[in-house]
Parts: C-alpha cells; structure tokens; sequence
C-alpha cells in the first residue's frame, strides 16, 4: 500500500513532527522533513511554516541546518525566534543556537543527553586523506619559501 502523500496528509506529518520538537531543543528544516518522511524536502517544510497560522505551532525550534536563525539578523521574526529560543533556555549567540546540532536526530539526542556532545567532526575532502589543521603563520612561511625557491616548497629544492 502506497503512503498516503496528498497536501493535506504531508501537511500533518510536518506540522506533527515540528509539534514533536521537545521544549529547549532544536531541530533542523532538513530533519524536519525526513521526521515526517520526506527526506530532501527542507525547502518544503520552510514554505509550510512561512504560510502557518498556527499560534501554539513551536516554529521557533526549526533552525536552518547550520544551527543559525533563518530570517535576517535584526528582523521582528529573528528577534521574535532569539527571544523564545531563550525563554526555553537554549544558548543563542548572534543568530546562532549553541551547544545543540540543529541537524540531530533523535537517536544522537539521546547519545547526547547520555555522554554528552561529541567531539566536533573533521570531514577530509575527497582525495585529499585526513584534515589537519595548519597556523595561518605557517602557511604564510610556506608561501615565502615557495616564493624564493621558484615555485618550489622548501623540501623539494
């Protein structure tokens, strides 16, 4: 049997899965949308609360993915979202949620409420092997001495 997906249905499942949301956490329009089973439909789920009328809906635990406020700094609705945001006690600095991943799911929720917050993810871009970080000194002596060298690193002359 073939889910029920009218406007009308994926409507509910959205608005449900923002009514899930507990109080002083956050989730992101991303998560939002694969809560209500509709994976890569985030877009979806921000035009369905910017058309909501829906008072008692808690629109303001929705964060774009990065952990940020969606509407422009400054405006009534971001300074509407910090302001509730807080009231529930979470962390906002300067349009952002801090000490919560926007993104999570329920499952690292609870790692998170159990272990605490994991250490923050390095990902290696393709290609590329592990990330390092490297001093922005280090990289400016780097470019000198492949200045001097003729386009040569230091190791290679």
């Amino acid at each position: 049997m073939e889910p029920d997906t009218t406007k009308h249905d994926v409507t509910k499942r959205i608005l449900d899965a923002i009514r899930a949301i507990p109080k002083g956490q956050v989730a992101g329009y991303g998560e939002i949308a694969r809560r209500a089973g509709l994976p890569g439909r985030a877009r979806l789920v921000a035009r369905l609360l910017g058309q909501n009328e829906d008072r008692r809906l808690p629109w303001h635990r929705v964060l774009r993915s990065d952990g940020r406020i969606a509407f422009p700094e400054g405006s009534p609705g971001w300074r509407e979202q910090s302001a509730r945001l807080r009231a529930e006690g979470v962390v906002v600095e300067n349009g952002r949620v801090r000490g919560q991943r926007a993104a999570a799911t329920p499952e690292e929720a609870l790692d998170a409420e159990l272990w605490g917050a994991p250490p923050p993810r390095r990902v290696a871009k393709p290609g590329k092997g592990p990330v390092k970080p490297v001093a922005k000194a280090t990289r400016k002596a780097a470019a000198r001495t492949a200045g001097k060298a003729g386009g040569k690193p230091a190791a290679s002359r």
